[in-house]
């Protein structure tokens, strides 16, 4: 049993969750950034969807083939920091970007160095996590990553810096702290959390093999459920904010940080009420409290409601890391977690991160400025389906098993 707040269990938490953060940092700058870059640029929503399309692409085929390399040929810290100080650097290339092509081009580049640090980084948490605090340690990871950096500091932080002294500078500031986690990462991870024992692995994928597991395969279905929902809104919600609920930039800023807070809480909140009642009630009850998200967003416009609303259904974000990180880790043997984390990613990435903002992109052009809202709720009801197809594996629920649930 670890006890104690200055455990090795909690300073890999710790790590993880702020590189995490420097990660959703840069990633999430050019959404906070958008009124002013698509200003310059002169940016349609189509190619505001593309960019964020683009870089979850690039993420996707990294995530999964850059974190099955690595699992496979036991290199899984010397690729996560490398991805690490790579992120960090590209981010100055968003900065310098003239046009919608190098802007692409740069938010390539990021994506594919920022794949595999996401399903590495909870696979080293998940293995070093007490078997009663991996949806709690998953969540701390995501509420100190993206939502407490990503969500919350950067609006206000980037807003601001682009206000006083130009957006292209915020972007070179987003990419700083990155490079001091790499440095400590490389001295604080131990091997036994990095390395697996035993030979080398003949197969680097085995995504046949992976699919055999339920939940593995729903798991995935639901990721891009989960993942869309939050990718549907994520690259438009500040531009619309401002061009069609017509408030200032910090009005915009200020908002988004509160749902930022709102991220905060449910994404420890969440994954750790998992921990108690099991995965799928928690992923059930979230979905559909996501799904009334968009109805918050556009029929309290301007009313009092509207913020506590929006507050109180952009819950949904606390699902993230239980699609993400808990619900693959508990489907798989140890010797797959790892690719299992990087399958869901670059699925859930792929679908939820490049298709879904794409056509959530090409309807706000075509249809009206809010369908982005109501492709973003569609997405929370078909997750409800595939959650319903998830066997339950909380250990609360279950009892600890030795191995994952079984192949079928």
């Amino acid at each position: 049993m670890k006890k104690g707040l200055f455990t090795y269990e909690n300073s890999i938490v710790l790590l993880m969750a702020l590189t995490f953060g420097c990660l959703f940092f840069d990633r999430l700058a050019l959404n906070f950034l958008m009124p002013y870059v698509a200003k310059d640029l002169a940016l349609s929503n189509t190619q505001i969807g593309l960019l964020a399309g683009a870089l979850s692409l690039a993420w996707a085929f990294s995530s999964y083939f850059s974190t099955a390399w690595a699992e496979a040929n036991n290199r899984k810290k010397i690729v996560f920091v490398v991805a690490v100080f790579t992120f960090s650097i590209c981010s100055f290339g968003s900065g310098l970007a003239t046009s919608f092509v190098t802007l692409l081009l740069a938010r390539l580049v990021m994506g594919f160095a920022e794949g595999p640090v996401i399903p590495l980084a909870q696979n080293f948490v998940e293995r070093e996590s007490s078997p009663n605090r991996l949806g709690l340690n998953s969540g701390l990871l995501q509420a100190f990553g993206s939502a407490l950096c990503g969500s919350i500091l950067a609006p206000v932080l980037l807003v601001q810096i682009a206000e006083n002294i130009g957006w292209r500078n915020a972007f070179f500031v987003a990419g700083a702290p990155g490079l001091l986690f790499g440095v400590l990462a490389w001295f604080v991870l131990k091997k036994r959390t990095a390395e697996r024992a035993g030979k080398r692995e003949q197969s680097a994928l085995n995504v046949s093999e992976l699919l055999q597991y339920n939940n593995v395969r729903w798991g995935v279905l639901a990721a891009c459920c989960v993942f869309g929902w939050w990718f549907a809104t994520l690259p438009f919600i500040t531009n619309y904010f401002v061009t069609a609920q017509d408030m200032t930039a910090d009005e915009m800023g200020k908002t988004m940080g509160l749902l930022g807070v709102s991220g905060l809480l449910s994404s420890i909140i969440v994954p750790a009420l998992s921990d108690r009642i099991g995965r799928k009630p928690v992923l059930l009850l979230f979905c559909g409290v996501g799904a009334l998200y968009p109805f918050a967003v556009y029929f309290l416009a301007g009313s009092a409601a509207q913020l506590p609303a929006m507050f109180l259904t952009y819950f949904m974000m606390g699902l993230l890391p239980v699609v993400a990180a808990v619900v693959p880790s508990e489907a798989v043997p140890n010797r797959l977690k790892a690719k299992a984390l990087g399958l869901t990613t670059a699925v859930g990435e792929l679908v939820g991160g490049v298709m879904v903002p794409a056509l959530a992109g090409v309807l706000s052009d075509t249809v009206a400025p809010s369908a982005f809202l109501w492709v973003s709720s569609v997405m929370a009801v078909l997750g409800i389906f595939c959650v319903s197809k998830l066997e339950e594996t909380a250990p609360a629920k279950v009892g600890q098993l030795a191995e994952p649930l079984v192949a079928i």
